[in-house]
């Protein structure tokens, strides 16, 4: 009797125990299984979304939509100049290099709009049209202006054959600029401390909340007069002899569509169905302006958010 009690006590524990490993077992399968089918599910949902999103993108003009006919190109630049607008050199190139190298493809109109902007993201597209004109020099390129083509809009229209305003555009800008505010005063009367640490002698270079030095100026003087040189040196080269010798065309002013064919900023008066009529003489129109599609801004989104996660990582480590 007492032999069997102990049989039966020894046995529950190992009983417990194989009972609770089987049951954690089955937690884990179950949390496998779960997960498995979450991985399914997400991957199916974004399946769903690139569906959706490929059917409801807008057409891409840039393929040309007149098949075996000639026709005329057409790339806008649309807002500031800048690496994170539309109006960006990586977007105006592709458009620009998806007109050149399509056959049928009898000129090409750059229409610009721009106050201007990045001189860097001008430069660029200025030197991939000289590229291009130079591989493609029997496709005449010509730059439209519309309501104002100012500073690097004008840097850009530049490299064109030539350039066309409406006779009130706003046209020129031929200068560079650098602005920013001092609040050193403010600070001082509202008895606020600046704590400005740095390695490196000029490394808080026009701190607004600090006084500017000489030095500081005359630095900044030399790098905007070098940006305004490659500017003038980019309109000459150009334009050429239709310049007038007129130097307050690189003065910073700006002149109507009227005005700047008088100083020969722009060769003539018209638009950019007037150009590919009657001057490239294929009057059907195809856009090959690159836009910003959803699926950017999808591919965007997740490129910041795994650089946000990657950043969160390594700061943690």
């Amino acid at each position: 009797m007492i032999d069997t009690q102990a049989n039966n006590s020894s046995a529950k524990p190992e009983f417990e125990q194989a009972l609770v490993n089987r049951i954690a077992i089955e937690a884990i399968a179950e949390q496998r299984r779960a997960r498995r089918w979450g991985i399914f599910f997400k991957f199916l949902l974004a399946f769903y979304v690139l569906i959706f999103l490929l059917i409801y993108l807008p057409p891409d003009m840039s393929t040309g939509a007149i098949v075996g006919e000639k026709h005329t190109a057409l790339v806008d630049i649309e807002g500031v100049i800048s690496a994170d607008t539309e109006a960006n050199a990586d977007y105006i190139v592709s458009g620009l290099r998806a007109a050149f190298e399509d056959g049928n493809t009898a000129g090409v109109i750059l229409r610009i709009n721009s106050p201007g902007g990045s001189p860097v993201q001008a430069g660029y597209v200025n030197d991939e049209i000289k590229r291009l004109r130079e591989l493609y020099p029997d496709i005449p390129l010509y730059a439209v202006i519309t309501d104002i083509c100012a500073s690097g809009g004008y840097y850009i229209a530049a490299a064109a054959d030539e350039i066309y305003a409406n006779k009130a555009s706003v046209v020129g800008s031929i200068g560079v600029v650098m602005s920013g505010f001092g609040f050193v005063d403010a600070i001082n009367k509202l008895g606020i401390e600046r704590r400005l640490m740095h390695a490196g002698e000029n490394k808080g270079l026009l701190d607004p909340f600090s006084p500017l030095r000489a030095e500081e100026v005359e630095h900044v003087d030399q790098l905007l007069n070098e940006v305004y040189q490659q500017f003038i040196d980019v309109v000459k080269a150009g334009r050429g002899d239709r310049l007038k010798n007129d130097e307050k065309i690189f003065s910073g002013l700006i002149w109507t569509g009227e005005q700047s064919l008088e100083l020969g900023l722009v060769d003539a008066l018209g638009s950019a169905g007037y150009v590919a009529r009657e001057v490239i003489g294929a009057e059907d129109i195809v856009d090959y302006t690159r836009h910003e599609t959803y699926l950017d801004l999808f591919a965007n989104q997740i490129g910041a958010t795994v650089a946000r996660m990657l950043s969160s990582k390594f700061e943690l480590q």
